[in-house]
């Protein structure tokens, strides 16, 4: 079955991997959050949390949920699994791709989202990543220009 993707971060509409991995090819996009998950700061992007020591069960992370094309579902997970350093089955991935529950106006549907892999995990617990406070993420100039880099 072919899920949506819970985004909250440079895939968000108007950040830079939007334009780059999404723009044109969704067929739907709303407004959505995910309880019990927090966002720490790598700089110029998030990771997102759901462990009970890093996020409070009344903690949310706000975000958007993605419908992609059926035509272009396979090619977008394929992206955006490169984006996020994710490989199925893999022992050092920076991103963990799962399958949640997120609360969209409409109800709860289920969704792919990325978060933080055990070696993110690490450098969160380590202190090297500071904690976003509210749960949305935007990027500033500094991070558009990272991404907009050769």
């Amino acid at each position: 079955m072919r899920h949506p993707f819970f985004v909250y971060g440079t895939l968000k509409p108007g950040e830079p991997n939007y334009a780059r991995f999404l723009a044109g090819r969704t067929r739907g996009e709303e407004a959505a959050s995910v309880i019990g998950t927090a966002l720490y700061s790598a700089g110029p992007y998030p990771y997102l949390v759901a462990e009970p020591d890093l996020a409070a069960p009344d903690e949310q992370v706000s975000g958007t949920l993605i419908s992609v094309a059926d035509d272009d579902y396979a090619a977008v997970l394929a992206q955006l699994d490169s984006l996020e350093g994710y490989t199925q089955g893999g022992t050092n991935n920076t991103y963990e791709r799962l399958l949640v529950t997120v609360d969209t106006t409409a109800g709860p549907r289920l969704a792919w989202i990325y978060v933080a892999g055990t070696a993110s995990l690490a450098r969160i617990r380590a202190g090297d990543l500071p904690k976003l406070p509210g749960g949305n993420w935007q990027s500033d100039s500094a991070a558009r220009d990272y991404w907009s880099e050769p």
